[in-house]
């Protein structure tokens, strides 16, 4: 059996080979992020049998990706793992503090051989470009809400009884008529109420249409050109956003009917919310139980044990703050959704937990649920809940 480690950068990666006698075959090979590069490590490989090739690397996000969809199309497999795995498994095998591309290298190669091999699923393409899109969709609805706060206070200057009288919501209908009159004297004189009425599918009543020119007449904003204009702006970047954002859940969905996990069986779990989940855990198959998962997810409560003395801390936090987040927000729906989720967090709550407490019980409760789902392909079923 041959073993390559290869320690991931941006411009080049370093490899180190040797056998499993521990006879080293390559002790230090750099080859460049190209394709030049990329065909040298591949001329060297061929002279191995691809099942008896292990290669594993650090999940060290996008700069290693076009390497492992290298390897993949050339039928050779890989295993990933957690730079934090290899940084204190480096540690274990030394006090010098030692950190070279060459050393790195060298330290996965021998974390590869310590463990069982478990390479990639074919499926990591697909789950690295879920984890993208759902990050990038994340991103780009906190600036959208950003811009709508913005918004908001513009308004509280020009025009402060016209949000209120919408429910406090940036709706269709009330960014048509910021749009198309822009200014509050031309609100007050406004004349279509057709066109309102059947763009709010009949809800932007008459009542409502002369109620709002008689706020506009009495308002007690202050009219200012330069206000104006940042409103129009701040509308046009918040639409665009808008519109972004609505183009990424139609590839997000697109993927995930492809994928059809079991996690999108569970009730409150939607087609965004499941994407970072299952994006963000990436292979299930690389944990062999649910506390792995609860580790990885960063769930789980600290230890501390020392001589007589034992307690539980409070939840590590480590892992991906995406994914605790995507979590804990589903976890409320699921309460909603599911007696048995909600039976859970009241006697949890009835024990004495606080909220975000008794919510994070719930959460590792459904992550259990993910994993037996995920591991055994099974949908969900509510029935089996205890």
């Amino acid at each position: 059996m041959i073993y390559i480690g290869i320690d991931i950068s941006k411009y080049k990666h370093d490899c180190f080979i040797c056998s499993d006698t521990g006879e080293v075959i390559v002790e230090n090979l750099s080859f460049e992020n190209n394709q030049k590069g990329f065909q040298c490590f591949l001329d060297l490989l061929k002279s191995y049998d691809n099942s008896n090739v292990h290669i594993g690397l650090e999940a060290t996000g996008h700069y290693g990706l076009n390497l492992k969809l290298f390897l993949e199309k050339n039928n050779y497999s890989f295993m990933e793992f957690n730079p934090l795995l290899v940084k204190e498994f480096s540690k274990s095998l030394s006090l010098r503090r030692t950190k070279t591309d060459k050393a790195d290298a060298i330290v996965i190669c021998q974390k590869l051989m310590s463990v069982p091999y478990k390479p990639n699923s074919k499926l990591f393409y697909h789950k690295y470009s879920l984890k993208s899109l759902s990050r990038l969709r994340e991103t780009l609805v906190k600036q959208r809400s950003k811009y709508m706060v913005q918004m908001t206070n513009t308004l509280d200057i020009l025009f402060p009884e016209f949000k209120p009288f919408f429910y406090n919501r940036f709706s269709t209908t009330s960014l048509y008529i910021l749009k198309k009159y822009k200014t509050v004297n031309k609100i007050s004189n406004m004349k279509d109420f057709d066109t309102l009425n059947k763009l709010s599918r009949g809800r932007f009543t008459y009542s409502k249409f002369v109620k709002l020119k008689e706020l506009a007449k009495n308002t007690i904003g202050e009219s200012n050109e330069l206000f104006e204009f940042q409103l129009q702006t701040l509308i046009s970047l918040y639409e665009e956003i808008d519109s972004k954002i609505d183009s990424i859940d139609k590839l997000i969905s697109t993927i995930i009917k492809d994928l059809n996990p079991p996690t999108l069986s569970i009730p409150g779990i939607g087609v965004i919310s499941c994407a970072s989940i299952i994006s963000e855990f990436g292979d299930i198959s690389k944990f062999n139980n649910a506390g792995q998962m609860l580790s990885f997810a960063g769930l789980e409560p600290g230890i501390i044990e020392s001589g007589t003395m034992s307690s539980k801390g409070k939840m590590v936090k480590r892992g991906s703050g995406y994914l605790r987040q995507s979590l804990m927000n589903v976890c409320m729906v699921t309460i909603a959704n599911n007696h048995t989720f909600y039976d859970y967090f009241h006697k949890k709550i009835n024990e004495g937990k606080a909220y975000r407490v008794a919510l994070s019980h719930v959460c590792r409760k459904l992550i259990r649920i993910i994993f037996i789902l995920e591991k055994n392909n099974i949908q969900f079923d509510p029935s089996l809940l205890k």
